[in-house]
């Protein structure tokens, strides 16, 4: 049975995702901040959200980050969704900003090297399916980017690719392969979507974001790869390749959308065209 108190948490979470959306916050990020605040809230059965006191966030983050071992960047995100919440209500006597955050931790993204990436996308005979991790990797795309595309985006006679209101709400464009360009119209042809550039089984309604995860796993099952790569890998892997190639990165910063050159420094530390080239001391001996 509800509680009144479960009743007035439940209309505050109601209430700060009207007040994300008035501000025009992505789905994603209003989706993480909501459920992030309904796992923190929960935790405090006894206690209304506008009893929250810095203690409690530290409880909580003992309790439900530290000893269950929860990842940094899921703490980063509860943080973010707290600080928002309570920005948002008011609350003088909360001193948000004292709310600590985690030490940043330092991963090297995971990279597929090109051969890899032939292996994946050879491995795909559905064109749908080819066409949408091509697309990814040949113009570095996140998840949602490709799932929001139509065809409208598609500037076939400049040989671009226009990506509207990605991360930050801006718009970007990323040079379009001449050989991806003929794979969508070939795709184009056998589906012709009517809204958006991939849609579900139903017309009109965007590609499940689930489906492509699995279409991914099953082609790097295919091409024998024993490795859990996720679709960002591909982003990653085209944003190293290029550099790779010789590609100034203040162009790849460009192309991937990074508001700062620090975001895209980090694969610099993962190109491996500099230290195949230094020689082992070994090999002197």
């Amino acid at each position: 049975m509800e509680t009144k108190e479960n009743h007035l948490k439940a209309t505050s979470i109601i209430e700060f995702e009207k007040k994300m959306l008035n501000r025009r916050y992505s789905a994603s990020t209003i989706k993480v901040y909501s459920e992030a605040m309904q796992v923190f809230l929960r935790h405090f059965p006894g206690v209304s959200e506008s009893e929250i006191t810095i203690k409690h966030i530290e409880q909580f983050n003992y309790e439900f980050i530290i000893e269950k071992a929860q990842s940094s960047s899921y703490q980063n995100q509860i943080i973010n969704a707290i600080k928002l919440f309570y920005k948002f209500n008011g609350r003088g006597n909360l001193n948000i900003e004292a709310i600590s955050r985690p030490r940043r931790e330092h991963k090297l993204p995971s990279v597929l090297s090109k051969q890899e990436v032939k292996l994946i996308l050879e491995s795909l005979s559905n064109i749908k399916h080819k066409s949408m991790l091509s697309l990814i990797y040949s113009c570095g795309l996140r998840r949602g980017e490709l799932l929001r595309l139509k065809m409208a985006d598609i500037d076939s006679k400049r040989n671009i690719l226009i990506i509207r209101q990605s991360k930050g709400k801006k718009d970007r464009i990323v040079p379009l392969s001449i050989k991806v360009l003929e794979m969508l119209r070939e795709y184009y042809k056998g589906y012709r979507p009517e809204v958006w550039l991939f849609e579900g089984q139903e017309k009109g309604m965007q590609y499940d974001e689930r489906s492509l995860q699995l279409v991914l796993k099953k082609a790097v099952k295919k091409a024998g790869i024993k490795k859990e790569v996720s679709l960002h890998w591909l982003r990653h892997s085209y944003a190293t390749h290029l550099l790779e190639a010789g590609t100034d990165l203040r162009y790849i910063q460009e192309l991937l959308g990074h508001s700062s050159s620090k975001t895209t420094e980090i694969y610099t530390h993962v190109s491996t065209r500099i230290i195949q080239n230094i020689i082992s001391p070994f090999d002197q001996l």
